[in-house]
């Protein structure tokens, strides 16, 4: 008879041959920022998350460096929007000058600044529009300004999210134009068209005005061309891919993990989040049971990277168990 239960014994003997652990080093934190002083305000749909002012950033970077978290993904919120997010590629805007104020304060911590235009338009689309319709080419200037003038301001890493064709080319180009040949791209190559973005687009004020996003975001109902985007990803230079959202897709993310050996990353989105800490807010699950069983799922599927806003908590789990 064979007794695989012989390795399920004891917790012990569990340890000892588990495949996946998450670990403190896999984490990335999404943070927002918006323009403006004193301002710590919470995120209605996403327990626990708030936007901060720079001025009191601190208050969730200290916790976050000290719960032993390596990286923050930052979002940007302005007070001025306009047709073309402007503010986006202000070398003076609000995530430039966040990102300043981190490096100067938080040398050690990985900063990663998302390059979209959705927080800065007057219209809430990632690109410049014309007669109603989003323009691909016409917008890839303006995303490579934005990603340059973040990595200008100390941003380790660059992640374009807009889902623009060619963007990744265009933001590489203008990246080592400008002398930043050392800057990584992590590229958002396969992002759907998700119901699960909700939370998010109140947190970072980027719902679209008018219509949705499935003209450059891709059909949830596709496989395959997930492949496809990832391919083109890399070959315009990508040096990490993510696919979003995570919990939905992991069959993406193990197919991705088997095409490539480039690091993946999985976006545990705001949705997912949402969904969790509301079941665990009214005891219908465990939440640190829920939580880690997805953080693995995520491992499982061959992501060695995580963005998630449970990483604070995860992070106390991990401190916790050991």
């Amino acid at each position: 008879m064979k007794r695989r239960r012989r390795l399920r014994a004891t917790p012990a003997i569990r340890d000892l041959v588990r495949e996946n652990k998450v670990n403190l080093e896999d984490l990335i934190y999404p943070v927002f920022v918006m323009e403006g002083e004193n301002i710590k305000s919470p995120v209605d749909s996403m327990p626990g998350i708030f936007q901060y002012s720079i001025d009191r950033i601190s208050e969730e970077l200290d916790e976050v460096v000290a719960l032993g978290i390596k990286g923050i993904l930052i979002f940007g919120i302005p007070d001025h929007k306009d047709e073309v997010g402007s503010e986006a590629y202000n070398e003076h805007g609000i995530v430039q000058e966040a990102i300043r104020f981190i490096k100067k304060n938080y040398p050690d911590l990985v900063v990663i600044a998302d390059i979209c235009l959705c927080e800065y338009t007057s219209h809430g689309h990632c690109g410049v529009i014309k007669d109603g319709e989003i323009l691909n080419d016409e917008t890839l200037p303006l995303l490579a300004k934005t990603a340059v003038t973040c990595a200008q301001a100390g941003a380790d890493m660059v992640a374009p999210s807009n889902m623009m064709d060619g963007h990744v080319a265009a933001i590489r180009e203008a990246l080592d134009e400008a002398g930043l040949i050392n800057t990584p791209i992590m590229a958002y190559s396969a992002k759907f068209a998700s119901a699960y973005y909700g939370p998010f687009r109140e947190a970072a004020h980027s719902a679209p005005g008018f219509g949705d996003r499935k003209t450059y975001q891709m059909d949830y109902a596709n496989g395959k061309e997930a492949i496809l985007d990832v391919e083109d990803d890399i070959e315009e230079g990508a040096d990490l891919i993510i696919i979003k959202p995570a919990l939905a897709f992991l069959d993406i993310m193990k197919s991705v993990s088997l095409e490539t050996n480039y690091p993946l990353v999985a976006y545990n989105v705001s949705g997912e989040y949402a969904m969790v800490k509301a079941a665990a807010m009214n005891g219908w699950v465990d939440e640190k049971r829920i939580v880690m069983e997805n953080m693995v799922s995520f491992k499982r599927a061959g992501a060695s990277i995580i963005i998630t806003y449970h990483a604070k908590d995860v992070a106390k789990w991990i401190q916790e168990d050991k």
